[in-house]
């Protein structure tokens, strides 16, 4: 077996703190539009990678993309600033994970950190045949934790909702 292998038995659970990722990147002149502006689809891209990251430290396997909502463009994040990207898993369902990441940017000149970006991704942890695979349960320990979870729920809720009414459609 390689690095990569994967179980398939149910795991211990695990807290939040975890699966807590944070990643930094600087924009530069290839990351960004003629505005200056660091372009939505490589914030998207990074908040990917973040988000995943978490969800393979939680259920230790591969883990794929099954969703993303509730994406929150609060500010533009310019060029020569710093994105600080926090992520960490806020709930987990049987298969699925609610993935939390909270976008900040740094003006690296005065220190100054604004919050630009909030978003939610699901996914799920696989196989080697690309099956889902039950996932750890999570622990919230902290208040704020335990309002993310809460949260997560309420969403997931709506999700399952929103996909019903859609079926009923087609």
């Amino acid at each position: 077996m390689n690095d990569l292998s994967l179980k398939t038995t149910a795991e211990a659970p695990r807290t939040i703190a975890e699966s807590q990722v944070v990643m930094t990147e600087l924009v530069l002149p290839n990351d960004t539009n003629q505005l200056g502006n660091l372009l939505g689809g490589r914030l998207m891209h990074w908040m990917d990678i973040a988000a995943a990251l978490a969800a393979m430290r939680h259920s230790r396997r591969v883990c794929v993309t099954a969703s993303v909502d509730g994406m929150s463009f609060h500010a533009p994040i310019k060029l020569g600033n710093v994105v600080i990207l926090k992520a960490s898993v806020n709930r987990v369902f049987n298969t699925s994970m609610e993935v939390g990441v909270r976008v900040e940017m740094e003006n690296p000149l005065t220190g100054t950190l604004i919050h630009a970006n909030t978003a939610y991704l699901t996914f799920v942890g696989i196989d080697e045949s690309g099956k889902p695979l039950p996932a750890a349960p999570i622990i919230p320990e902290t208040d704020a934790e335990r309002r993310r979870y809460d949260a997560a729920g309420i969403r997931r809720a709506g999700r399952l909702e929103n996909r019903k009414r859609i079926e009923a459609l087609l």
